[in-house]
């Protein structure tokens, strides 16, 4: 890949992962997926690194998601954004390191999974119109997967989950707040510098307290986090085959409740 899409430092014992489209609103394409993917890994085994800090470039866009116009090129796109797309967010939640997001701008798709697979979100201080949380999968005909039902159900709850991905509503920084969603807010202008400071904060902590307590809250959750990433790869599957049968539907919804009991 000719340009730097994905950037990558160590500052201090932070590992900052940089996501660098803001022309293409920093939707994120198969080979991005990739080098993030590797990113996280690199930085989980640096022995120097003590946090992660994922954010972007450009002040409009945090992300706006998966690139649709890659996958539409080529149906076998869907299967490689889904394959990679899952793998970012899953590694995200089980990584040994705690990893924050730092969050500047509009998050829509995987803008948003990537936010709530986070262990802590750190958000620009800025009204609706310049940042806002958006799931729009059941609007745009592509099916919630890669973490887009497990992971806000995590983050939320069922009923808030639910609400995102039934309406289509723009998420307000004013609401998260009410729900106390945001680890921390800054004004834009020093958001990168706070969050630095932050993870300089966090990276002073006892290494065997920070990573053993991350290890702890995922394990505990590990099986039921697996379990439901597989029902979504399911789940996609059969949705986005022909269409089917109200008797097929309950079939299968039926047989979903006898194998994830």
């Amino acid at each position: 890949m000719s340009e730097k899409l994905i950037l990558y430092e160590v500052k201090g014992r932070a590992a900052v992962i940089t996501i660098n489209r803001p022309d293409k609103a920093n939707a994120v394409n198969i080979g991005m997926l990739k080098m993030i993917h590797g990113h996280l890994l690199e930085a989980d085994e640096d022995e120097k690194v003590r946090c992660i800090i994922i954010r972007s470039r450009g002040d409009k866009f945090f992300s706006a998601g998966y690139d649709l116009k890659e996958v539409m090129e080529d149906p076998n796109n869907l299967k490689l954004v889904t394959e990679w797309g899952r793998k970012v967010n899953e590694t995200i939640l089980f990584l040994k390191k705690p990893v924050i997001t730092q969050i500047q701008g509009i998050a829509i798709g995987f803008g948003v999974l990537v936010t709530v697979a986070s262990d802590l979100r750190i958000f620009a201080d800025r009204p609706v119109e310049e940042l806002y949380l958006r799931l729009p999968e059941l609007f745009i005909s592509a099916y919630p997967q890669t973490g887009a039902t497990i992971m806000p159900l995590m983050a939320f709850g069922i009923s808030y989950a639910k609400t995102l991905l039934f309406t289509n509503k723009k998420v307000s920084l004013n609401e998260l707040k009410n729900i106390n969603f945001p680890t921390m807010i800054f004004p834009l202008e020093t958001l990168d510098s706070d969050t630095l400071n932050y993870a300089k904060e966090l990276g002073k902590l006892k290494m065997e307290f920070l990573f053993t307590y991350k290890a702890m809250t995922t394990i505990m959750n590990k099986a039921y986090i697996k379990s439901c990433l597989d029902m979504e790869d399911e789940c996609g599957a059969f949705a986005m085959g022909p269409k089917k049968s109200m008797k097929e539907l309950h079939e299968f919804i039926q047989a979903l409740y006898k194998k994830y009991p």
